[in-house]
Order: structure tokens, then C-alpha cells, then sequence
């Protein structure tokens, strides 16, 4: 589990490429590195990966053919970075919002609004039956971010950066035609899918009862 509040970015040493399969190895900020084992969980970019080595602050994960798939990790080279979280302990800050590390789809960077000490970031979402789940003001991940949904159309939505997440993330680098990870949040989507599952069978239950008639 994850708090969605990045603790800083890594630089991607190499690559281990292999038939569906890779290796990633980042050079860990050294303050993330304290009391950190093989078979830990990192967040990488807002995908949760299990450490499998450990070399100094060389640290290797691997990337199944899934998460290739589904996610931007399988664009990066050598040389990019990722926003890093290590997973939440009990008793530390919730400063986001609880986050699983399953990233669900990605979604393309459409639109960039700069002004004074601001950033508007529109998002055009991969699979667009998730838009249903990006509400205004809701909770959403963006690479790892934990950040309160801005306006919202049918089939776009934006976020608002301050100046601090565009210096802490990779968010700041982002370009047009970006692409991000998404994870919605668990607690939207229950409510949402709840709803529609109540609405569903009250007119199955309509239906049913005017066909008697």
C-alpha cells in the first residue's frame, strides 16, 4: 500500500532485456535506502515492484509482461527517471490518499496550461469506460501522484500542479503526447459500481413487476 506522496525521483542505470521479461536497475536516493531488502515494494512511477537485488544504491526490479503492457515503464530507456515511493508503514502520514500500486490504464498528456506558480494538465484517459470513475474533486494516481481531480468532461480531465509536485515528480518534464500512469481510487469505484449494481435491480425489479401486469 502506498500513500500517493512521492518521496523523490531515480535514474534508470539499465535495462535487462529478455523474451516478455525485463530488468530494471535505478540508482535509489540515497534517504530511500535505509532498512530496504529484497523482496520490499517500490512504487515506480505509481506501479508497485518487488526489489529482487540489491547493489549498493543500485536496485533491481522485475518487470513481467503485464505490467509492460499496461503501464508506461515498458517506454523508458536508460537514463529516464521515475517518481519512487516505498510502501507506507502503520502509523506514517496518509498525506495523499491510499494507494494499491495496480495501475489500471494510461492516459496521454493533451493539454498544458502554465501561469504563475500553476499548472493545468489536461488528460485524454486510454480506456475511456473508466472515465466514469474521475469525478471532480475526486482522488486519482498519476504516476504515482496522489492528486485531486479539476474539471471534467466526457471524455478529459485535468489536474492542478504547484510548483513543489512539478520540482519533487517527473511531472514537471512532461510533455505533449505524454504518457501516464493511472490508478483510479478503490474507494470511487466501489461507490460508483455499487450505485449502478443498486440502480440495475431496482429497474430489472420494474421491468419484471410491469410484465406481470
Amino acid at each position: 500500500m502506498f500513500t500517493g506522496i512521492v518521496q523523490g525521483t531515480a535514474t534508470l542505470v539499465s535495462i535487462d532485456e529478455k523474451p516478455n521479461f525485463r530488468t530494471h536497475v535505478i540508482e535509489m536516493p540515497e534517504e530511500m535506502l535505509p532498512g530496504l531488502e529484497t523482496g520490499a515494494s517500490v512504487a515506480h512511477n505509481g506501479c508497485c515492484l518487488t526489489v529482487t537485488e540489491i547493489n549498493g544504491n543500485h536496485v533491481s526490479f522485475d518487470l513481467m509482461k503485464e505490467t509492460l503492457r499496461i503501464t508506461n515503464l515498458g517506454e523508458l530507456a536508460p537514463g529516464d527517471c521515475v517518481n519512487v515511493e516505498r510502501a507506507a508503514k502503520f502509523n506514517d502520514e496518509i498525506g495523499g490518499h491510499l494507494m494499491s500500486g495496480h495501475i489500471m490504464t494510461t492516459a496521454e498528456v493533451a493539454k498544458i496550461l502554465t501561469s504563475e506558480n500553476n499548472r493545468q494538465i489536461w488528460f485524454k484517459i486510454q480506456d475511456k469506460s473508466l472515465m466514469k470513475y474521475i469525478l471532480h474533486k475526486g482522488y486519482i494516481g498519476i504516476d504515482g501522484i496522489s492528486l485531486t481531480v479539476g474539471e471534467v468532461t466526457a471524455t478529459r480531465f485535468c489536474v492542478h500542479l504547484i510548483p513543489e509536485t512539478l520540482q519533487r515528480t517527473t511531472l514537471g518534464a512532461k510533455k505533449l503526447g505524454s504518457r501516464i500512469n493511472i490508478e483510479i481510487d478503490p474507494q470511487t469505484q466501489a461507490i460508483v459500481d455499487t450505485v449502478e449494481r443498486v440502480l440495475a435491480q431496482r429497474e430489472a425489479a420494474l421491468e419484471a413487476m410491469l410484465a406481470k401486469e
